[in-house]
C-alpha cells in the first residue's frame, strides 16, 4: 500500500490541513427531509503529524454547538467554511475530536464546478462531493490523500431508504423514523463519502463473487434490469484485467431525478433516471464508474494535479469493456478518439492541467489515449501485468504521476521517458504508434 506525505493541495489550497491525519470518522446524522434540517455529531479519531496548538476542519454553513478534544470542551472559531480548533496535541499522538452541529445543509458553491455536496432532489437527497463538497455535510480534513475508515449512521423518515458507503451493519425502526448504520472498512477519501436518500426499491445480487446491490425507484425496475444487466459480466472482465475488486460489494443508486453525469463514490455509483433508456445507451458510463473503484477509490491520487490517473484509466475502461462485450475494439475506439482530438486546440498538459480543467473532457480522452499508447508500447501481456501489479501494490493507498511512471518502467525493457514526456508533459498530441 502506498502512502505519501500530505501537503497543501496546489490546486485547492483552501481545503485540508496537513498537520494531522484522520484515521476514522464516526458520523451520527439525523435528517428531516421535509424541513431539510440536519443535526450531526462527528467523532473524529486522528493522529498529529506535528505538535499542535490548533488545527482546522473543513465544514460548511452550520451552527457549531460545541467541540471537544479528548472529551474536553475547547475553544473554536468557525468562519469561511473553516472550523479552527484550539487544542494542544503532542506530535505523533492519537486524539479524538467531537463536533456537534446543526443546520440546513446546502451545497458548496464553487467557481469552476457549480454547487457540490449535499443537494436536494425532488423527493430526497443526493450527495455529489467531488472534489470539495464533503464539508457541505460533515466536518473533515478535506484532502484527497487523507483517507480514513467510516461509520455513517443516518436517521431519516421511514418512508425513505438511506444508502451510504460500505456495508449496512445495523438498522433501527422507531415510530416514524429509521436509523441506518453503515461501516466503510477500507480507507476512503472525503470526497468519496456519500449519503443517498430516496423512496427506493432495493435489490442485491449475491450469487457472484462480488455482491451487486441496487437502489432505484419502483418505476425504473425493468429499465434498470436491462440497462445494468451486464454488470456481473463487467465485474468479471475488470477483475481479469485490473485484479481483484477492492471492496466488499458494489452498489448502484438510480435517482428519480435526471442527472447531468453519474456520480462517483467509494463502493458506489449514482446515476440519474435519464441514464436508463432501455437500450443500454449509457453502458459506457456504467463501465466508467465501475472502473473508478480500482482507479480513484482504491488507488487514490495524492493531490488533484494527478487527476488524469483516475479519469484516464476510467475512460480507457469504457473502450476495454466495448471490446470485451463484443463491440468495437479498444484500438479502434482509441484511433477514432485520436482523430477527433487532433482537430482540437492542443493546449492541455495532462499531468498538470490546472484547476479549471481538472474535469475537462479533453483530459479524460487524452488520459485514455495515454494509457492506450503505453499499452501499445508494452504489449498486452506486460501492460495488463503492470496494471494488476499497480492496483495490488497501491491498494487503498495514494499515488502520484511519478509513482506511476516508475512503476510502468519496471515492466518495460525500453526506456519510457519519451512516451511519458510526450503524453503527460507536453501539449502537442503525440502519434499513437
Amino acid at each position: 500500500m502506498a502512502y505519501c506525505q500530505v501537503v497543501i493541495d496546489p490546486y485547492l489550497p483552501g481545503h485540508g490541513d496537513p498537520s494531522y491525519h484522520v484515521e476514522h470518522y464516526d458520523l451520527e446524522l439525523d435528517y428531516r427531509v421535509a424541513a431539510g434540517r440536519l443535526s450531526g455529531r462527528a467523532k473524529i479519531t486522528a493522529v498529529a503529524r506535528t505538535a499542535l496548538t490548533r488545527f482546522a476542519l473543513d465544514l460548511g454553513t452550520f451552527k457549531v454547538n460545541r467541540v471537544l478534544v479528548d472529551g474536553k470542551q475547547v475553544r473554536f472559531t468557525h468562519r469561511a467554511h473553516k472550523l479552527t480548533v484550539q487544542a494542544k496535541v503532542a506530535a505523533r499522538r492519537q486524539f479524538t475530536v467531537e463536533v456537534r452541529y446543526v443546520g440546513n445543509p446546502s451545497p458548496i458553491n464553487t467557481r469552476h464546478w457549480g454547487e457540490l455536496g449535499w443537494d436536494h432532489l425532488e423527493d430526497g437527497v443526493l450527495v455529489a462531493s467531488q472534489p470539495i463538497g464533503a464539508p457541505s455535510w460533515f466536518p473533515c480534513n478535506d484532502h484527497p490523500s487523507d483517507k480514513a475508515t467510516y461509520r455513517i449512521s443516518v436517521t431519516a423518515p421511514s418512508a425513505y431508504r438511506v444508502v451510504a458507503n460500505g456495508d449496512l451493519i445495523d438498522g433501527r425502526v422507531s415510530a416514524s423514523t429509521t436509523t441506518w448504520v453503515y461501516h466503510q472498512r477500507e480507507p476512503m477519501a472525503t470526497y468519496l463519502a456519500s449519503v443517498q436518500i430516496g423512496r427506493y426499491e432495493y435489490l442485491e445480487r449475491a450469487d457472484d463473487r462480488v455482491p451487486l446491490r441496487a437502489a432505484f425507484p419502483l418505476r425504473l425496475m425493468d429499465g434498470y434490469a436491462h440497462d445494468f444487466g451486464r454488470q456481473a459480466d463487467m465485474m468479471v472482465a475488470f477483475e481479469r484485467m485490473f485484479g481483484p475488486y477492492p471492496f466488499t460489494a458494489y452498489t448502484v443508486v438510480v435517482t428519480d431525478d435526471d442527472l447531468d453525469i453519474p456520480i462517483e463514490a467509494q463502493g458506489m455509483s449514482i446515476f440519474g433516471a435519464n441514464h436508463i433508456d432501455g437500450r443500454r445507451g449509457y453502458e459506457r458510463l456504467v463501465a466508467h464508474e465501475m472502473a473508478h473503484q480500482w482507479f480513484g477509490n482504491s488507488v487514490s491520487i495524492a493531490d488533484w494535479r494527478q487527476i488524469w490517473l483516475n479519469e484516464g484509466f476510467a475512460a480507457y475502461s469504457e473502450w476495454l469493456w466495448s471490446q470485451a462485450s463484443g463491440g468495437q475494439s479498444a484500438d479502434a475506439l482509441a484511433r477514432a478518439a485520436w482523430a477527433r482530438l487532433a482537430k482540437l486546440p492542443q493546449d492541455l498538459v495532462l499531468a498538470d492541467p490546472g484547476v479549471e480543467r481538472m474535469f475537462d473532457d479533453l483530459l479524460y480522452k487524452r488520459g485514455a489515449l495515454a494509457v492506450h499508447a503505453l499499452r501499445l508500447r508494452l504489449g498486452d501481456a506486460a501492460f495488463f501485468a503492470m496494471v494488476r501489479e499497480w492496483t495490488a501494490e497501491n491498494r487503498h493507498g495514494s499515488v502520484t504521476t511519478e509513482d506511476f511512471k516508475k512503476h510502468a518502467q519496471r515492466h518495460s525493457a525500453r526506456p519510457l521517458d519519451d512516451l511519458f514526456t510526450a503524453w503527460l508533459h507536453q501539449t502537442r498530441l503525440p502519434e499513437l504508434g
